[in-house]
């Protein structure tokens, strides 16, 4: 009986996943997300194929395709979670893994399939890809003002951790797939739980989230003339003592949070973040701070009466916990370091001393 859910369960998962293969290929999804939407679908039906021991024989010449696009399958989510999320994915990472992914994929296969080499790899690199979309999702929950995004980041890595991080443990620990002697109920939990990812994904996909999939990839590309949208009585009151306390210099806080600053002004957070995010903007309670920290920072570097007032310094002044941090946003403001930018200030070609 089990096995004839599972078996239901795992076709209905193939046919949603392809359903929304097409929409997503005929969509106005954003370019940064369709490779990996497209990559994490086929990977889902090959990982439902070739995961299932009442599937196996049914589908037995599928197989090996079937087993070389599942194990790509975590890879894609965590990109398509990074772009979502507005992070520059590491450009090593984005090569190198799908590359370690198909050398130990053939490695198991082909050249030394009796120890295991290939399947030891791909399960590791696996938990690590998930163990990073986990990170990379809560952490940044606090700053990011899209309110859609936020629940995207709560669920999406639960999910992934409760399929993709449970079966990949157990594996590990069996040291073999969940199609060769997993328990039938364990196989149907994991069927269940990749068709609740597809549904999850499909939500979002379905209702065509402008936030999530639609939006520009380049912020510049939005109409210069947009008209500013009207703020209620309560949200003027709100952005003058936003505005108030940004001209205080209260930005320059250590450590400000946007749960911080709504108690400073004394209003609720989720009143704040809408005003910053849909009233002026910004995606990111880290981006509205850098565009007054930034502009401050470039007039302190061209004062000529500060000219030896060090950058780290200027850093800490301004609320940075150190100088890397200052230095990624200064970077990507200007398009230059801050010393750099400094000795442009005087007349100095960047990269002499």
């Amino acid at each position: 009986m089990i096995e004839r859910i599972d078996i239901a369960v795992r076709l209905f998962a193939c046919g949603a996943s392809l359903l929304l293969l097409v929409l997503l290929l005929s969509g106005e999804i954003r370019r940064g997300l369709k490779l990996p939407l497209a990559g994490l679908l086929v990977g889902s039906i090959g990982y439902l194929l070739n995961s299932s021991a009442a599937l196996l024989s049914e589908t037995r010449p599928l197989m090996p395709l079937a087993d070389f696009l599942s194990i790509f399958t975590l890879y894609f989510i965590w990109l398509f979670a990074l772009r979502i999320f507005e992070r520059e994915p590491p450009r090593l990472a984005v090569r190198g893994v799908p590359i370690l992914l198909a050398g130990a994929w053939g490695v198991g296969v082909f050249v030394l399939p009796h120890l295991n080499i290939g399947f030891y790899v791909i399960h590791i690199v696996g938990l690590a890809l998930v163990a990073d979309l986990f990170r990379i999702a809560l952490l940044g929950r606090e700053d990011d003002l899209v309110e859609q995004r936020r629940a995207f980041r709560l669920w999406l890595p639960l999910l992934v951790a409760a399929q993709a991080g449970g079966i990949l443990g157990i594996e590990l620990v069996t040291g073999r797939g969940s199609a060769n002697g997993g328990h039938p109920a364990i196989q149907l939990a994991n069927a269940l739980l990749i068709l609740a990812v597809t549904l999850f994904a499909g939500k979002a996909l379905l209702r065509t989230e402008p936030e999530l999939l639609v939006r520009s990839e380049d912020p510049a590309a939005a109409p210069a003339d947009a008209p500013s949208p009207a703020l209620s009585p309560s949200e003027v009151v709100l952005r003058e003592k936003l505005e108030a306390a940004m001209a205080e210099g209260y930005y320059r806080t250590a450590g400000l949070s946007i749960a911080g600053l709504a108690a400073h002004l004394g209003t609720p957070e989720h009143r704040l973040r809408a005003l910053i995010n849909q009233r002026l903007g910004h995606r990111n309670f880290s981006a509205f701070l850098n565009r007054y920290r930034i502009a401050e920072a470039r007039a302190i570097l061209a004062d000529r009466a500060r000219v030896d007032l060090p950058v780290l310094t200027v850093a800490m002044d301004l609320g940075y916990n150190s100088l890397p941090p200052f230095n990624r946003a200064f970077r990507a403001e200007t398009g230059t370091s801050p010393s750099e930018f400094r000795r442009q200030c005087y007349g100095e070609p960047a990269g002499q001393n």
